[in-house]
């Protein structure tokens, strides 16, 4: 995995000299985030912890559009996904729902697990392989369709 900090960085001085005040402001709070973690963890992040501080960026973005959908604020929403399309820029390719549910089929083959009783072991042998590459809640869902 490349350094994202530094693509951070250096998308920063391009939004700076493009004057893209909105680029450069998504990309100053990312940087702000991901030094936040530094400091309340007291170590320099590697790449994986960096990507993973941006997910839960892109997270509250998508919760917020959900959120701002249910209660009719379209200038919120349209915020939010310009915001979410920049902070994805730097996030590494995320699975698709076909994807995911190949994988989905081959843990559950793996683990024999047939029921949605079992839901817990199978997402526990789950997750590490989709780890930054899934959202948890699609995940969650392909699985649910999967079991029953």
């Amino acid at each position: 995995m490349d350094d994202v900090k530094a693509k951070l960085q250096a998308a920063l001085k391009e939004a700076m000299v493009a004057k893209d005040n909105q680029r450069r402001d998504v990309i100053r709070v990312l940087t702000s985030a991901v030094k936040q973690v530094e400091i309340d963890s007291q170590k320099t992040l590697s790449a994986e912890d960096v990507v993973a501080v941006l997910q839960k960026e892109a997270k509250k973005r998508r919760e917020s559009i959900d959120e701002a959908t249910k209660l009719g604020r379209a200038e919120i929403v349209e915020r939010e996904k310009q915001e979410l399309a920049i902070l994805e820029e730097f996030l590494p390719r995320q699975l698709s729902r076909e994807e995911i549910a190949v994988i989905v089929r081959e843990v559950i083959a793996q683990t024999g697990v047939t029921s949605a009783k079992e839901m817990g072991k199978l997402m526990g042998a789950l997750m590490p392989r989709v780890k930054g590459l899934a959202d948890g809640k699609l995940v969650n869902e392909v699985v649910k369709e999967l079991l029953s």
